[in-house]
């Protein structure tokens, strides 16, 4: 069998500049030339492009997009302001709402300038009578604290054993624009509340019984304030905002307690 040196003393002249190096120290070119490590030069790039092939189509198992709907979020600690009067001021840093929202208050510990906590969270209240799918006026058992205009959810589920859907929340939000005494007048049906500025997906218009549950919410204000930064820029920003009571508070006071929430008029899962 032939056999090679092992070269360990050889020397060998380079292709490229005609040099003479160790034998050993020599290497093969992507073209074939022969030569030394030091004039290695690698294949350029664009000379080999990697391989392309079609464009994706499709996901597997793809799924329509998720609308995300709104949650309560909570407010800062003491988070209502009353004045004599009917105004109403609640911190949330960087709350990010917009005027026009309406908010329902969760979770109110305690009441604050002569205001009730029933009156901060508009609950809890009954249907005074069974209401259709499409009436467009709803009787409350006492709507006296409801501002004059705004949304309201009744809470529904369903109870249709035979239904796929048996269980399922179908609480609905109504938007009202009048009321006279305990009823409410002019509602749109299945609608949803606007909240940070978007209005989520609308529920569904369905028949209610005397006694179910409302739950009332509040059209607020944005309040902004600014300042200059360090690069003297000025800046824009909410940490506040404002509603209107329907029946003055008797008291300037701070309170309303520890984890009290702002949230949608309609807290759907």
């Amino acid at each position: 069998m032939t056999t090679f040196a092992s070269g360990k003393h050889a020397l060998a002249i380079s292709d490229r500049s005609g040099l003479v190096f160790p034998y050993l120290e020599m290497v093969r070119e992507w073209n074939g030339a022969w030569v030394h490590t030091s004039e290695y030069e690698p294949k350029q790039p664009q000379l080999q492009p990697k391989p392309t092939s079609a464009d994706p189509q499709a996901l597997q198992r793809a799924r329509p997009a998720r609308v995300a709907l709104p949650t309560p979020a909570p407010l800062n600690y003491n988070p209502f302001l009353t004045e004599v009067g009917t105004t109403v001021i609640v911190t949330q840093t960087n709350h990010g709402r917009s005027t026009g929202d309406a908010v329902r208050f969760y979770q109110v510990k305690d009441p604050v300038g002569g205001v009730a906590v029933s009156t901060f969270e508009l609950k809890p209240l009954a249907l005074g009578v069974s209401i259709t799918s499409t009436a467009t006026t709803i009787n409350l058992t006492d709507a006296s604290e409801f501002p004059t205009t705004g949304y309201i959810v009744i809470e529904s589920t369903n109870t249709d054993t035979s239904s796929l859907e048996y269980g399922r929340i179908t609480s609905e939000t109504i938007k009202y624009t009048g009321k006279s005494t305990n009823d409410l007048t002019g509602c749109t049906r299945g609608t949803a509340a606007p909240s940070y500025g978007k209005t989520p997906v609308s529920t569904t218009a369905v028949a209610h019984d005397a006694g179910a549950k409302v739950y009332g919410s509040y059209s607020i204000t944005k309040i902004d304030e600014t300042r200059v930064d360090d690069a003297g820029t000025t800046v824009t920003f909410s940490n506040k905002f404002s509603f209107t009571l329907v029946t003055a508070a008797t008291s300037i006071a701070t309170g309303g307690g520890f984890f009290v929430f702002g949230g949608p008029v309609n807290d759907r899962p």
